[in-house]
C-alpha cells in the first residue's frame, strides 16, 4: 500500500536535495517519477527544483487551482508513474493535500512531500498543517541555528535587516530568511 509522506524542516535543511536524490534513485532504476513545485518558484514560466549545492531537475508547476489527483491520474494512465515528489508543499491547499492522499490510496503511488512547517511568524502554512494532520509518515529534516541547537523556526528580515513581524505570509526571496532555534527566534521577534 502506497503512503503519503511529509518531510518538513526550517530553511536550508536540504529538503530539496533529499527530494532530488530520491527521484534520481527511482529514475536510475528505470522508474518514472513526477516532480512538482509551486508556481511561485517559476523561472520564466518553467518549473525547476534546485538545491543550494547545485543539483536541479525540471518540475511541473502547481498553483492553488490545479487538481493534482486528476493531473497525476492522467499521467499514470499515459505511462506508469512509480512515485510523485512535491517540493514547496507548504503552498498546497488543504484540498490538494487530500488529492495527493487519494493518489496514494486509490492509485497506489507513493507521494513524498517536502516543505516548511511554519512561516516567519511561527504559524502553520495551510498545506503543511493538512499534511501534518493526515500524512501517513512524518519526518523532520534537521538543520541548526547559529548557536548549534536544532533550528525549528524561520525568521524573515525586513529591508533594514531587523526581524519582520508583519507582512504577507509568502515572500520568495530566499536570502532574507534565517533558520533559528525557538529561543533565538523568540529573542529576534521580541517575544521574550
Amino acid at each position: 500500500m502506497a503512503k503519503l509522506y511529509f518531510s518538513y524542516a526550517a530553511m536550508n535543511a536540504g529538503k530539496s536535495t533529499i527530494l532530488l536524490q530520491a527521484s534520481y534513485n527511482y529514475r536510475e532504476r528505470g522508474m518514472r517519477t513526477l516532480l512538482f513545485t509551486s508556481a511561485l518558484y517559476a523561472e520564466m514560466d518553467e518549473g525547476q527544483i534546485s538545491s543550494r549545492i547545485g543539483v536541479r531537475a525540471e518540475a511541473d508547476l502547481f498553483d492553488k487551482d490545479h487538481d493534482l489527483f486528476a493531473w497525476i491520474a492522467r499521467e499514470h494512465e499515459a505511462a506508469k508513474v512509480d512515485c510523485v515528489f512535491v517540493d514547496e508543499a507548504q503552498f498546497l491547499t488543504r484540498e490538494q493535500v487530500w488529492q495527493l492522499a487519494r493518489v496514494a490510496d486509490r492509485l497506489n503511488i507513493p507521494v513524498l512531500c517536502y516543505g516548511l512547517r511554519t512561516d516567519f511568524r511561527g504559524r502553520l502554512f495551510e498545506g503543511a498543517g493538512e499534511l501534518l494532520a493526515i500524512a501517513d509518515s512524518l519526518r523532520e529534516v534537521r538543520t541548526i541555528c547559529h548557536c548549534g541547537a536544532k533550528a525549528t523556526m524561520v525568521m524573515r528580515r525586513d529591508a533594514s535587516g531587523a526581524a519582520a513581524t508583519q507582512g504577507a505570509q509568502i515572500a520568495i526571496e530566499k536570502d532574507v530568511y534565517v533558520s533559528l532555534c525557538r529561543k533565538h527566534w523568540e529573542d529576534e521577534m521580541g517575544r521574550t
